[in-house]
This record gives structure tokens, C-alpha cells and sequence, in this order.
């Protein structure tokens, strides 16, 4: 696939949440850019750039279908931590990977697709249930706790360390993210040509 000069009329055309202006300040000067060019500005989030660069234009369907199922093998772990037994997730990704390389029917990805969407429904209802019997039992603790501790005193140690925890969650979750993005932004260079 021949890379596509990126224009800013381009960009308008896909309907960008940013205005002409913005999108041209973004191009500093330049009347066109290659999609590796885009891939290398510091100006442009990691979303920004997925988002543009994941289209027919710049990347074939099989491409941009391996890409896909890269990004979701890198999250498969965590997934199978929490359900050991539910393959299904990983046999969507399989058989995504041999239907762009023309190894697997229509019939046996869409097969594949709805199971893995099936899976994830699961995982949705699970999530929650525990994150109400997480709350009903947090609510319980913090009950029996304030009985028997001056509620005043209690309350403002459970914010400050509620605080704390979400701090370093929060910082963790945006070092995790950043360390996804650069990741996700050098596979899609690969599929690129880069």
C-alpha cells in the first residue's frame, strides 16, 4: 500500500473533533505529512493518531485486522486471570488473525466475534455484582467501624487514605496507559511501513 499524503483537507473530511484551525495549527506550516511523519509528532496524542491512521487510506484491512488483534492479545492475560476456563476471547483473536490471512470463512469469524462478545457480557455482569457486594461489604465495614470509633475521626482517615489509594491507582493506571500508547503507536508504525 502507497502512503497516502496526509493533508489537512483530509483530516476535515473524516469529521475530527478538532476544527480547521486546530487541525492546521497541528500541521505547523506543513502543506501534507506521511502517516510514519504523524506517527512521530509530539503535538498529536497516541488516540489522535490511532484514530486517523486506522483507516483504509493509510492501512490495509488485513493490517489494520492483525493490529487489532495484537492490542487485544496484550490484554488477554488480564482477562484470563480473572476466568481461567473462558477460552473464548482467545479463540476470537485466533481466528480474527487466520481470517486476515485468509484462513478462516466469514462464518467461522463471525461465530468466533459472537462468542467473544458473549464473554465480555459475562465479564460486564460479573464485574458488577462484585463491585455491588464490594460496596454492600465497604458500607458494612465502615458501619461496624463507626460504632465502634468516633465517626469524625473515622471518616477523615478513610477519605485521606481513600485518597492516597486512589492517587497511586491513578498514577499507576496513567504510567501503565502512556507505556500502552508508546506500545501501540511503534506496532502500528510496523503495519505502516516504518
Amino acid at each position: 500500500m502507497t502512503a497516502t499524503r496526509i493533508t489537512v483537507d483530509l483530516v476535515m473530511s473524516f469529521d475530527p473533533c478538532y476544527n480547521r484551525e486546530t487541525v492546521s495549527e497541528l500541521f505547523a506550516g506543513k502543506k501534507w505529512m506521511l502517516p510514519l511523519t504523524v506517527l512521530k509528532l509530539d503535538t498529536v496524542s497516541a488516540e489522535d493518531k490511532i484514530w486517523l491512521l486506522c483507516r483504509d487510506e493509510f492501512i490495509s484491512e488485513q493490517n489494520l485486522r492483525l493490529f487489532a488483534c495484537d492490542c487485544a492479545e496484550r490484554v488477554l492475560p488480564i482477562f484470563e486471570k480473572e476466568y481461567p476456563e473462558d477460552n473464548r476471547p482467545r479463540k476470537a483473536i485466533e481466528t480474527a488473525r487466520l481470517f486476515a490471512n485468509g484462513e478462516a470463512t466469514q462464518k467461522e469469524m463471525d461465530a468466533a466475534r459472537d462468542a467473544a462478545r458473549d464473554a465480555a457480557w459475562d465479564a460486564a455482569r460479573d464485574a458488577a455484582r462484585a463491585a455491588a457486594w464490594d460496596a454492600a461489604r465497604d458500607a458494612a465495614w465502615a458501619a461496624a467501624r463507626a460504632a465502634a470509633r468516633d465517626a469524625a475521626r473515622d471518616a477523615a482517615r478513610d477519605a485521606a487514605w481513600a485518597a492516597a489509594k486512589d492517587a497511586a491507582r491513578a498514577a499507576a493506571r496513567a504510567a501503565a496507559w502512556a507505556a500502552e500508547q508508546k506500545w501501540q503507536i511503534n506496532k502500528l508504525s510496523e503495519y505502516l511501513g516504518g
